[in-house]
């Protein structure tokens, strides 16, 4: 869409026929033009439209297009118009703040042709070179987190009335594809898994966390190249953890709860299935930092003894008895600066063990037993820059 000519318009005509016969309907999932529109005048990269374009003439142009898209795909593959597969993914704006307004955009007849299944906007907490960015300042901490992802609840509230999920369809840490030493760090994974459950707590029904070849903010690295190495990378332990505590969304009805521990620096969210407590999660975000000058790698030689703190929770009142045990998983590394030695639950993916299949280290804690108080309360203390689940089973 941000070519905005004949090769643009050409292009666009000339593969949409391709990739529908390609995909057909059993691999098409939803469609999507363009991407961040509210940056086409104001983009760093140069822009591509005028300094009048507004969201009326954003709304006319997606219209006019996703239109022609319609003609091309029902000439051409009529089986996914029929199937229920022409929804889009709209309007992919970059953030909240730019040159286009959500609201305004919407109000102009974004969705006139009633194709739009998701909202979809895009989040960063703070770019890769933006002046004053640090892993505790920035991504281990959970009021930057609250005060980035809020701006994104204000615009959901306001489009409730439309019945449609409201997802951050592009995201991870910092733009420019993350930072070394920060965005590769397993403080970046302490995040994701802050970053992610607050979403599923608040009501973002779909997050979609950016990464490509030689990104900083990746989970794997495929290939080897001049840039980076082939391997599992730390941001990977913090998807596996907010997979594993969300759970089975399929086996039954899973809602998230932000617990608010009125802290920067630590919090704590509680997963519900079928209306009971299963799962609480807590994130410990002080900084530890731990390797050889803050390389990411190798132990560092005049370490502190590593801090921990206690978190005690309050089982539901009359359900104790009930509860016949609690194990708990706990997401490590040896400082918040590290890049390699990660696990889940006692669990490696690294890729020199045996391919990135998950491996039980024999030197890591795993299969952690709790036993609940006579009051109901249960209590767990994590090390600095670590997190952990509770899992309740009952």
């Amino acid at each position: 869409m941000g070519k905005n000519g004949t090769a643009g318009y050409d292009t666009l005509v000339g593969t949409v026929p391709l990739v529908c016969k390609a995909l057909g309907t059993s691999k098409v999932a939803y469609w999507e033009l363009g991407n961040e529109p509210d940056l086409f005048k104001t983009s760093s990269q140069g822009p591509v439209r005028p300094s009048w374009w507004n969201e009326t003439d954003y709304v006319e142009e997606w219209l006019n297009k996703t239109r022609i898209i319609r003609q091309l795909v029902q000439q051409n593959c009529p089986d996914v118009i029929s199937g229920g597969k022409f929804k889009f993914y709209s309007p992919n704006f970059a953030g909240t703040g730019n040159s286009l307004n959500l609201i305004t955009t919407w109000k102009a007849g974004l969705n006139a042709d009633k194709d739009i299944a998701f909202i979809d906007s895009h989040n960063y907490i703070g770019g890769a070179t933006q002046p004053g960015v640090t892993l505790q300042g920035t991504l281990m901490n959970h009021t930057s987190t609250v005060l980035s992802i809020n701006k994104h609840l204000n615009e959901s509230r306001l489009l409730a009335y439309t019945g449609l999920p409201y997802i951050l369809g592009e995201t991870n840490s910092l733009y420019n594809e993350g930072a070394p030493g920060l965005s590769n760090s397993f403080g970046a994974a302490l995040w994701g898994v802050d970053f992610n459950l607050y979403c599923a707590a608040t009501g973002i029904a779909r997050v979609h966390m950016h990464q490509g070849t030689n990104y900083r903010y990746q989970s794997w690295q495929p290939i080897d190249t001049v840039n980076a190495t082939k391997g599992t990378k730390a941001p990977y332990y913090g998807n596996i953890m907010v997979a594993a505590f969300l759970g089975n969304l399929t086996a039954g009805n899973v809602s998230i709860a932000d617990l608010e521990l009125g802290s920067t620096y630590q919090n704590a969210y509680a997963a519900y299935v079928d209306g009971r407590l299963q799962r609480i999660a807590i994130i410990q975000l002080n900084a530890y930092n731990s390797t050889f000058n803050g390389s990411g790698t190798g132990m560092a030689t005049n370490s502190k003894p590593r801090p921990t703190e206690t978190f005690t929770f309050q089982l539901p009142a009359g359900q104790t008895s009930a509860l016949r045990g609690m194990n708990v998983q706990r997401l490590l590394a040896n400082g918040s600066d590290a890049i390699t030695g990660i696990t889940f639950d006692g669990i490696s993916y690294n890729l020199e063990l045996d391919g990135g299949k998950p491996v039980t280290l024999s030197n890591v804690t795993k299969g952690e037993v709790l036993q609940a108080a006579q009051d109901g309360t249960v209590s767990v203390t994590l090390p600095w820059s670590s997190a952990a689940i509770l899992n309740l089973q009952w």
